[in-house]
């Protein structure tokens, strides 16, 4: 019996030896998944390393879900990757330290990049009178920005009948339903938050509506026009014919 149980044991502890010896890994000293506060520009040293371990562990590093070479220098126990510069397009993206030989011991860290609102997006095209048009303002911040639409620096009386707002975390959208003349101006998008604030604008140009060419109409009069030609031809084609029959020889009575 004591025999079992000393097998079960041993098989138990060689199966799982992060489990029986409490082996973990550790972002920067941090050994549970966290976002790291940092800012474009910046460079961002994380090192992993291997806690209560009894042999050499070789790490990999995962930035989402794609791996990240390493120098066979840089495996063993401890691993450091360095993110230089810091760039906007990585806010929100992780990394993660694993064991190679067990992918379930692991540990990850998310960037957590502050920056300014960052605006985008160009002048809607020309709108026809009654027509719709939409102003598409794309916007990056984190913090997250209090987003505005303002009209000629005022503040825009949005009509409910009439404007629409949609946002999203990276698109603030005001769509107008059939424009008017007094619509025309500049509509500015305004991004408010603890870090700054932005604008952008866009100049919305309200044309007058063009008469539609009357296509149908003109082929109406046309055809009326061709048959009424076509009918007067018909009426008089005794006339018309006289005038282009040869005059017949009519017989002398003059005696030889």
């Amino acid at each position: 019996m004591a025999g079992i149980l000393c097998g079960t044991v041993l098989f138990t502890s060689m199966l799982l030896p992060g489990l029986v010896t409490g082996l973990e890994l550790a972002i920067n000293g941090i050994p549970v998944d966290h976002k790291l506060p940092t800012a474009p520009g910046l460079a961002q040293s994380l090192w992993c390393t291997v806690r209560n371990h009894s042999q050499e562990e070789e790490l990999v590093w995962l930035r989402g879900d794609g791996a990240v070479s390493l120098k066979d220098g840089n495996k063993m126990n401890a691993s450091n990757l360095c993110v230089s510069p810091v760039t906007v397009e990585e806010n929100g993206v992780s990394f993660t330290c694993r064991l190679a030989r067990d992918g379930s011991i692991q540990v990850s860290v998310v960037l957590d990049v502050m920056f300014p609102p960052i605006l985008t997006g160009g002048d809607p095209p020309s709108v026809e009178e009654e027509k719709d048009v939409t102003l598409d303002c794309h916007a990056k911040a984190n913090p997250p920005a209090q987003m505005t639409w303002l009209k000629d620096n005022g503040t825009l009386a949005l009509e409910k009948s009439r404007y629409q707002v949609f946002q999203t975390s990276e698109l603030f959208q005001l769509k107008i339903q059939t424009a008017q003349k007094s619509d025309s101006g500049v509509y500015t998008c305004l991004a408010e938050s603890a870090l700054g604030t932005e604008r952008r604008s866009f100049q919305l140009a309200v044309r007058d509506k063009t008469v539609p060419f009357p296509t149908e109409a003109v082929i109406a009069a046309a055809v009326v026009v061709l048959l009424t030609i076509l009918f007067a031809i018909t009426a008089r084609r005794e006339r018309i014919l006289k005038c282009f029959k040869k005059p017949s020889d009519s017989p002398s009575n003059t005696a030889l």
